[in-house]
């Protein structure tokens, strides 16, 4: 009896601490108009004591792996509990599954299974899976529209969890602890060099992002101040060859001097003193973006 008794005390004290009354939004909807605001307005409809966050809303239209990777850039830093958003949603409306998926690290993301979830669930690890129930969490009487579910499905759910109005287990049906995942292709070193791709822009300073981590280019070999041979392709045309100088930041060399560095998430990236590399040699990015460095 006793142990029964902890059991229901841990699981009622886990279930207390789960949702923490954040709520974080992503979406490629831009601020031109009122759909941020409606969302929210959602939200606070459900509860106004929660706490309305914005990650991004400036994901290029339909770029599913955009909003993949500022999840996985950003969720980690946030408390556990937290319940994020994310709508980059072209299937809108079709047979897509909605879902919400806690994370291992205790993180909530309530979003279409449609790849969104594919790096926060290799980094963060899946803990569970559930499809969202239409029925109990949609926003009353909008069966009608087909065209934004961010209102009317993501945002309203999202914020009953947030706020505790209902469990994980009230989301709806468990499902597999799998979700659709973005193929890509993951840095390897071979024949003394390092491949990878260039999943993301540093977009406001034109820095170069790949996929490349430390315990890769170690394989290099390479100490600060040696410079770094680099070949960028675009669909295997070759866009960008040429070395640049390996620094820990770059006020370590001069302005206008091309640097190769590890970037906030520890993955190797290029940039210019004072410049934008991306634009200077119009090197962008997706999963058709590849680069191969050595010394």
């Amino acid at each position: 009896m006793k142990n029964l008794i902890r059991l229901w005390f841990f699981l009622i004290c886990s279930q207390a601490i789960a949702q923490n009354n954040m709520l974080v939004f992503q979406s490629d909807f831009g601020l031109k108009d009122g759909a941020v605001a409606a969302m929210k307005g959602v939200a606070l409809n459900v509860s106004p004591d929660l706490k309305l966050y914005d990650l991004t809303h400036e994901i290029p239209a339909y770029n599913i792996w955009e909003g993949a990777y500022r999840l996985v850039q950003t969720a980690p830093y946030w408390p556990k509990g937290t319940v994020f958003v994310s709508v980059v949603d072209p299937g809108v409306g079709t047979n897509r599954t909605s879902v919400v998926l806690l994370t291992q690290s205790g993180h909530y993301f309530v979003t279409p299974d449609n790849g969104t979830l594919t790096l926060v669930a290799e980094q963060l690890g899946i803990q569970e899976v559930r499809e969202i129930d239409e029925v109990t969490n949609r926003r009353k009487n909008s069966g009608a529209s087909y065209t934004f579910h961010g209102r009317d499905v993501y945002a309203y759910t999202a914020a009953r969890l947030a706020s505790k109005l209902i469990t994980m287990d009230q989301v709806g049906p468990k499902l597999t602890n799998k979700v659709i995942s973005l193929h890509y292709q993951k840095p390897l070193y071979t024949d003394g060099k390092v491949t990878g791709t260039i999943p993301i822009l540093d977009i406001q300073y034109g820095n170069v992002w790949t996929n490349i981590d430390q315990p890769t280019f170690n394989h290099l070999g390479a100490k600060l101040g040696d410079p770094i041979r680099v070949i960028i392709t675009n669909n295997s045309k070759k866009v960008y060859e040429g070395t640049v100088t390996y620094v820990n930041t770059f006020g370590d060399v001069k302005e206008g001097v091309n640097v190769g560095y590890f970037n906030s998430l520890l993955h190797f990236s290029l940039g210019i003193n004072m410049a934008s590399f991306s634009e200077k040699y119009k090197v962008y990015s997706g999963n058709e973006w590849r680069i191969v460095i050595s010394k």
